[in-house]
């Protein structure tokens, strides 16, 4: 992020230089070449550049969310089934969502996390009693 006086000193630099980007940028040392673009369109235009960045407005307003997760809650906390009834939001905006909500939900590990450690020695003799069984029949 640029402060306010280094992106006005590039957009009059970038006009004083007749409109040439690759001079511009190799005289101060930045921005990229669309920033510069951007900055100078709203120089132009408005005669001045906006102070502070502005913040975007979220994507999903609080109502839409509110409804996910009520849907998420009462339809078997199914990521699926709440994506593919209300159409939005992606797998990973609904995954943040539910985690902030609700702190206690925590991923569950199905498989091989359950199992008990078994010891060298059973190993062993569970490896010995196979090869002596395969000896036999042959």
């Amino acid at each position: 992020m640029y402060s306010y006086a280094d992106r006005v000193r590039a957009a009059e630099l970038y006009l004083k230089l007749g409109k040439r980007i690759k001079a511009t940028i190799r005289q101060l040392g930045y921005p990229t070449k669309n920033s510069l673009k951007a900055w100078c369109a709203e120089f132009e235009k408005c005669g001045d550049l906006q102070r502070e960045y502005v913040r975007v407005k979220p994507k999903y307003s609080e109502e839409q969310k509110n409804s996910a997760l009520e849907h998420y809650v009462n339809h078997g906390r199914c990521f699926s089934f709440t994506l593919r009834a209300l159409g939005y939001p992606c797998r990973q905006i609904l995954t943040a969502w539910v985690r902030e909500r609700y702190p206690e939900t925590k991923k569950r590990v199905i498989g091989k996390a359950g199992r008990a450690a078994v010891s060298l020695a059973s190993r062993q003799v569970a490896v010995y009693e196979l090869c002596t069984r395969c000896q036999r029949r042959t």
